[in-house]
């Protein structure tokens, strides 16, 4: 890295500061202040790598999303990616750019925030990179992690006849995004969902180390799109069941004054819940998985995924998921 002044902090001054702040871990042999990070690899383990874009005016309005919570979403959205995959988040590396309007003390709830979220997963900011931008504030992550030898979840393996189940609920980000872009206050908890997801590690580990799921990934594009990526690397079909979507009380209620609000838990995205197959047709039932999980469909013979309404006839979702260059 060469050192471009920004602010009153030089660019190698911030790396120092981030570099006392985050420290270091056990599987690091070498972590922030070198070219490379050096992180240990066992034997019985396969490494994870994700990586995602956030950018301003594209992913996030800094007019309603604090630094704090920009700092924690862009490690969650990142490790969700490890959750899908049945892995464990090791370390994260982070690309910054940013321009002079935003302040050293920005940057310092930034990286606060981005610490604790990483803390929250015992994984630990290892590198990355900073540069002026002329522009829009743009985060890069990349995320290492590692999963047990032949037990990562990828999205080829569904088979027809297999249960479909989501965890969590779906829809809340959305519409939280939706109100405040209408300049409206969110209830708290979709204001929460949309800020700060929590990526469902523990969640894929348990169904990564039994076994139990056939295909998976996190829903970040929406339901529909991404259940698309797992029939269309399976080759197979889905059906689900409109009335058994997972709903929040809050979502619910909205969906009551506009049924036409459905859709975005079908298309609206951004959820970071996990979407998975399994030969376990009562997953849900058991009592490790009772509140955690929803059975929502089946998949099907063919190509072809329906969403069955409640008068079983197929329900027409009016948004498609989210496309960046659509």
């Amino acid at each position: 890295m060469t050192e471009k002044p920004r602010g009153s902090l030089s660019e190698f001054g911030l790396i120092r500061q981030i570099q006392q702040q985050a420290g270091g871990a056990d599987h690091l042999l070498k972590g922030i202040g070198d070219d490379c990070a050096i992180q240990r690899q066992d034997g019985s383990k396969e490494l994870l790598v994700s990586t995602d874009l956030l950018i301003e005016g594209v992913h996030f309005t800094r007019s309603w999303t604090s630094m704090e919570q920009l700092g924690r979403k862009a490690v969650a959205v990142n490790v969700s990616d490890i959750a899908a995959m049945g892995g464990t988040p090791k370390s994260l590396f982070l690309g910054l750019a940013c321009s002079k309007a935003v302040s050293d003390q920005e940057l310092q709830e930034f990286t606060a925030g981005f610490l604790a979220e990483a803390q929250r997963y015992q994984a630990v900011l290892a590198g990355g990179d900073t540069c002026r931008s002329p522009g829009p504030l743009m985060l890069s992550v990349t995320v290492l992690g590692e999963v047990e030898k032949g037990r990562a979840i990828c999205r080829r393996g569904a088979a027809p006849g297999e249960a479909i189940y989501v965890s969590g609920t779906l829809g809340g980000s959305a519409l939280a995004l939706q109100l405040l872009q209408q300049g409206k206050r969110p209830p708290a908890e979709l204001e929460r969902q949309h800020h700060t997801p929590t990526a469902q590690v523990e969640l894929g580990q348990k169904l990564a180390e039994a076994c139990l799921a056939t295909a998976m990934l996190d829903i970040s594009d929406g339901l529909l799109a991404d259940l698309g990526h797992i029939i269309a690397a399976s080759g197979v079909g889905a059906e689900l069941q409109l009335s058994a979507l997972p709903l929040s009380s809050e979502f619910r209620l909205a969906v009551e004054q506009n049924p036409q609000l459905i859709d975005l838990a079908l298309s609206g995205g951004e959820d970071y819940q996990l979407l998975f197959t399994s030969q376990e047709q009562q997953l849900d039932q058991l009592p490790e998985f009772a509140g955690l999980i929803s059975r929502i469909g089946t998949v099907s013979e063919g190509t072809e995924m329906i969403v069955w309404g409640p008068d079983r006839k197929p329900y027409e979702c009016s948004r498609s998921g989210f496309d960046h260059f659509a």
